[in-house]
């Protein structure tokens, strides 16, 4: 991982308490990373604003506090949707602010991933953001920095808003993103509410047009001065947002729609869309249509799940549902080779022949050993069809956080958290339009790998959607062979179900010990464990299992 941003680099410490992870977003003065809460072992994001001296400030107390007070308002008037403030890290130069996870992604990362939205969605995402500022301003609080990095698109639906109190940090008017600045903060002005429905316009035409109104001229001083002396790109894209757009950009403050204005045509454009006929799902992001269609082309058999297709330049995209009917992923893990490229079967779990999944965000309970663990390796005599000797949980890792030699906690941004091999990275990501999503770990090198699988709709039965659903596309693979009974099971108190088989990819014999388990609300999550079979019952790959059947965490914000 390369440096952040002035310094801050993966696995430094902030406070000698947080872990910084990876970069989720940066943009002028302020990078934010995912991270850990070593002291309990917690996901958490920090965010580290880069304060320009200032000779007439002191130390940067007052605005810990201003920050820590704003948090406390918010959330008990509009909880959820502000986040929530853990601690404030005083720096040389620089000022972190650490927040519980939040499960969702920078509104400037989804539209890196998605593209530019429609305007129904936009408008949608403008209203929850209304929603938050005005409860704010009817507390005398502005916000004064909202940026792309500073509004979370949660995975579930809404926003959550994040850098209440931090305006006002710096000498200036304004400290990061200065393409959103107000013309009253590009002039070093005193601002109000207003200034926060011109940043709200700004979102709103770089969510339909894709770039900001102003664009950053790479210097904030350069960017400031065109905001006041330029007239705003006009939104070519934004239908009749458009509108909203020109009159939230009005220059003079005084002139700008007002909050319970804006309100009323949004909810207009959001109430008589016809939903029939604007998309307002997400779509698949751009990068990966391109992968997906020569993935689906390198498979014969689609199995059960449906296929759902959107022309694309007179060419078929297909989506990740695609995936959820093949389980390859091969095309997006050229770089792993032999047990890591095996990704058969459909996204599990996957009752009735349904796609489904999300970046999780629904939450699980604390990390427990597991109650039923995989087995061992069958004798030659033992049959598929008979259930194979149980092994004891090894307690190498447990409930108490303590991990391994060799593993760390890594945070995905889907919203779930687990102890991989330090080596270990993202080797393969897809999703699906139901928000269904498989995220493939592994390492160049290493023939193992664990791909986490999270659905929205599944069956009742875990044991019954191995069987009905993801066996039938494994028995179309080479070499399958299923290692005994579907074990039923529970995990971290939920309804479970285990499977192990054995298949041939890439011309290793490779096994795979499979966990899925429902948590309410017809989603679910699996695990799957896969290595080459002369190596299952090795120590070191035993430990690796049992570590992560212990640490994997569902996470909510």
């Amino acid at each position: 991982m390369g440096m952040g941003n002035a310094g801050a680099a993966a696995n430094e410490l902030v406070a000698g308490r947080y872990r910084l992870q990876e970069v989720v977003h940066s943009e002028v003065s302020c990078v934010c990373w995912y991270g850990e809460d070593i002291a309990y072992a917690r996901p958490r994001l920090l965010t580290q604003t880069h304060l320009p001296p200032d000779p007439l400030q002191g130390p940067a107390g007052p605005t810990a506090a201003r920050i820590m007070h704003a948090a406390e308002v918010m959330g008990l008037r509009w909880p959820g949707s502000v986040a929530s403030v853990i601690d404030v890290v005083e720096e040389p130069g620089s000022l972190w602010t650490v927040v519980e996870w939040i499960d969702g992604m920078p509104l400037g990362e989804f539209l890196d991933q998605y593209g530019a939205l429609d305007h129904v969605r936009a408008a949608r995402i403008g209203l929850d953001l209304l929603d938050v500022m005005e409860s704010a301003h009817a507390e005398g609080l502005v916000h004064g920095e909202l940026s792309l990095g500073q509004v979370f698109v949660r995975d579930h639906g809404g926003v959550t808003v994040a850098g209440y109190g931090l305006a006002g940090a710096g000498p200036s008017a304004r400290i990061g993103a200065p393409a959103y600045a107000s013309p009253e903060q590009a002039r070093d002005e005193s601002y109000g509410a207003p200034a926060d429905l011109w940043a709200l316009g700004a979102l709103l035409h770089t969510m339909t047009e894709g770039r900001p109104p102003f664009r950053d001229r790479g210097r904030p001083e350069a960017t400031l001065k065109s905001i006041v002396r330029q007239t705003p790109r006009s939104p070519r894209r934004a239908g009749p947002l458009a509108r909203i757009i020109q009159g939230l950009l009005r220059k003079d403050s005084r002139e700008r729609l007002t909050g319970p204005v804006v309100r009323d045509a949004l909810a207009h454009i959001v109430s008589s869309e016809d939903s029939a006929t604007v998309r307002t799902t997400v779509p698949p992001p751009r990068s990966s249509v391109h992968r997906l269609v020569h993935m689906v082309r390198g498979r014969r058999h689609l199995g059960r799940a449906t296929l759902i297709a959107t022309a694309v330049a007179a060419a078929v995209a297909l989506t990740v549902t695609a995936l959820a009917a093949t389980g390859d992923s091969s095309g997006a893990d050229s770089s792993v080779s032999g047990a890591a490229a095996s990704r058969t079967g459909p996204l599990f779990p996957d009752g009735g022949g349904d796609g489904g999944g999300d970046e999780a965000s629904t939450s699980a309970p604390g990390a427990a050993a597991p109650t039923a663990s995989p087995s061992s390796s069958p004798s030659p005599t033992s049959s598929p069809s008979s259930p194979s000797s149980s092994r004891s949980p090894s307690p190498s890792a447990s409930a108490s956080g303590a991990l391994p030699a060799g593993f760390r906690v890594h945070t995905a941004p889907e919203g779930f958290a687990v102890a991989l091999p330090e080596a270990w990275e993202r080797v393969g990501t897809d999703r699906a339009d139901d928000r269904s999503y498989r995220v493939v770990f592994g390492a160049d090198g290493d023939r193992r790998s664990l791909a986490v699988t999270y659905s929205t709709r599944v069956g009742s039965d875990p044991v019954a959607v191995w069987r009905d659903v993801v066996e039938p596309s494994l028995q179309e693979g080479a070499g399958y062979d299923r290692l005994g009974a579907i074990r039923a099971t529970t995990y971290q108190g939920r309804e479970a179900a285990d499977m192990e088989w054995v298949e041939e990819s890439g011309g290793t014999r490779v096994r795979t010990f499979g966990r899925g388990f429902l948590i309410g609300g017809g989603e679910g999550f699996s695990l799957r464990w896969t290595t080459p079979d002369a190596d299952w019952d090795t120590p070191g790959n035993q430990q690796a299992l049992q570590t992560f059947l212990a640490t994997f965490r569902g996470l909510s914000g």
